[in-house]
């Protein structure tokens, strides 16, 4: 018989952090962010006990980018979204492991809505609800706190709890009958990868060209994107585009391979790659089909280099069947992101055309190993992005892209633009939270909990 566990203790608390340098993105500019940190205790039958952490950036801009309500609403109702799932938590049920428990509980924030959100829609009928993805963002601190206090309570790495030992529920229990006999531990690595590749953000605001080595934040960061090159050693670089300026995409991405070739070279680098970002702003695929063909005409080098393409149209793929992307997938990787949000919206992708899958630990640790099961049984590309994570998420994003065996590559984009929310964890965790030769050391990943 399968040992039982309870939650005796939830507590939450939230701080914020400026960003060095503005960031832009889905025509909006976010200049700061609030963290969301969770602490819970669980217990098993014998009184034994442990509390575990978790903690994620509110990125309400990115997972409610609302036309109607404000961006200062949104925000707000996700905290309070938050909130809420810490007061549910005490009311949880007993339970034998963090992913059926949390399965559950992400099909019940369909129903969630929050105090702050109720008052939003006395005031205004009209107001739209809550979107998914943002209350996943929201729900995702108790979600890893919950798995780090399970691991932390066995004394391993939580990703080494993912056996019959401990959740006998096989994968069919989760996503469906073409996974029966098959188990989370078969796509889950317990020991991290040695390394893995960092890929640094080329935001829309960043400057490309001016005079190398000059950094003219005043904090001993580098402006321009050679200098970052050189001082990380990178050789992932992510690319913002507009989605719906054509010209100056294209030029985007020529100057911008033309700055880092001029490094690189000089480096004695000749490996290196890109991916593109569209923020779902391109009307159509026929957008991004053309854009690669005039990137490969005038750059052929250049156009070798992108390694995929994030998701370019928009994020409802119900609302815009026509968006379908089989034609770019043909000539890169195209990784779904925002309409991610469950095993039937990745069907619908794949269905779609999408080819790959961009994991992130805002979505949940219990949705995101699910997700990274299914993306491997169907031989889609995988990569990891955050949210601008900083210290203690960025880690647990890292963590999870070190456990996951096929992921090509983790973005980590907080050391550029807010290096303040690192500081409590660079005397640990240093060579994680910052590349040396374009890579963070994963393999100090290994701690119990989540890792760290």
């Amino acid at each position: 018989m399968m040992q039982k566990y309870s939650i005796k203790d939830v507590s939450h608390y939230k701080e914020s952090f400026d960003y060095r340098t503005p960031m832009k993105f889905g025509g909006r500019i976010v200049e700061h962010v609030w963290v969301y940190h969770v602490d819970l205790t669980i217990e098993d039958e014998q009184g034994k006990s442990a509390t575990g952490h978790g903690s994620m950036t509110m990125g309400n801009i990115w997972a409610w980018p609302s036309q109607v309500v404000s961006s200062e609403d949104t925000l707000q109702a996700m905290i309070s979204m938050a909130d809420k799932t810490c007061e549910l938590a005490r009311e949880f049920p007993n339970f034998e492991h963090p992913i059926p428990l949390l399965f559950e509980f992400e099909h019940k924030l369909k129903q969630l809505s929050c105090n702050a959100f109720d008052d939003l829609k006395e005031t205004d009928p009209a107001i739209e609800p809550m979107p998914q993805l943002a209350k996943m963002v929201a729900a995702s601190p108790l979600d890893a706190a919950i798995h780090d206090a399970f691991g932390k309570l066995h004394n391993r790495s939580s990703f080494q709890t993912l056996g019959k030992e401990f959740l006998k529920q096989d994968l069919s229990t989760f996503l469906d009958n073409e996974f029966s006999g098959r188990y989370l531990s078969e796509f889950v690595n317990e020991k991290p990868r040695a390394d893995l590749p960092l890929y640094h953000l080329v935001g829309a605001l960043d400057p490309i060209f001016g005079e190398w080595g000059k950094t003219l934040s005043g904090h001993d960061f580098p402006e321009l994107l050679g200098d970052w090159i050189v001082r990380d050693g990178l050789t992932h670089l992510k690319i913002k585009l507009a989605g719906d300026d054509f010209d100056w995409d294209v030029e985007r991405v020529l100057d911008i391979d033309s700055a880092a070739k001029t490094v690189q070279l000089d480096r004695g680098c000749v490996d290196w790659c890109y991916s593109l970002d569209f923020n779902e702003k391109c009307a159509s695929i026929d957008y991004v089909v053309e854009f690669l063909e005039v990137i490969r005409r005038r750059n052929p080098d250049g156009f070798n280099r992108i390694q995929y393409i994030e998701q370019p149209t928009h994020r409802d793929l119900k609302q815009h069947p026509q968006n379908t992307v089989h034609e770019a997938a043909k000539i890169k990787p195209v990784v779904i992101d925002e309409s991610l949000i469950d095993y039937e919206t990745l069907l619908l992708a794949k269905e779609q055309g999408y080819s790959g899958v961009a994991l992130k630990a805002c979505k949940g640790q219990t949705g995101s190993l699910l997700m990274a099961a299914a993306a491997q049984k169907f031989d889609m590309f995988l990569c990891v992005q955050d949210l601008t994570c900083i210290g203690h998420n960025f880690l647990h994003s890292a963590s999870l892209a070190a456990h996951i065996p096929t992921v090509a590559a983790i973005e980590g984009n907080g050391r550029q633009y807010c290096p303040e929310g690192n500081k409590d964890w660079e005397g640990r965790y240093r060579d994680v939270l910052y590349p040396k030769d374009g890579r963070i050391a994963s393999q100090r990943l290994d701690g119990v909990g989540l890792g760290f």
